[in-house]
């Protein structure tokens, strides 16, 4: 699901980014590498968190307020699956694979919610049952 999402966006300018950020503290300066957003364009940052452990969440909302505290950025974009998507996993057979630990709304709603992205803007789409069909 990633690989499409990601795939669509490159092929409409999108691209994955990685920004080189630095502290300069009395003259000394350190490097402060970000992690590599999936996506960026026109200063929007884009993650795809499609089944990956859901710390990934942290990574991506921390990233976001650098980069946009930074003025790197002006808003992020997180796009993960609802909660609900896990009956049609159990359906398939798939369920296993897919489990509560994994990213989905239920895990990311909280953290923004309790303010994880800071200041930064952020965008959160919710892949849900009405885009599944069965015949694909």
């Amino acid at each position: 699901m990633a690989d499409a999402i990601d795939g669509f966006l490159t092929g409409r300018g999108w691209r994955e980014k990685k920004f080189a950020t630095a502290v300069t503290v009395d003259g000394v300066q350190k490097d402060s590498p970000t992690h590599k957003v999936d996506c960026f364009k026109n200063r929007v940052a884009l993650e795809v968190e499609w089944n990956n452990k859901d710390s990934f969440f942290d990574r991506d909302l921390n990233n976001f307020r650098l980069l946009f505290d930074l003025r790197a950025i002006s808003v992020g974009v997180i796009i993960t699956r609802c909660d609900h998507l896990q009956d049609i996993f159990n359906r398939l057979g798939r369920g296993s694979s897919y489990g509560m630990s994994t990213t989905h709304m239920g895990k990311l709603l909280p953290r923004i919610e309790g303010g994880s992205g800071a200041g930064c803007p952020v965008l959160v789409i919710g892949i849900s049952e009405r885009v599944y069909r069965e015949d694909c």
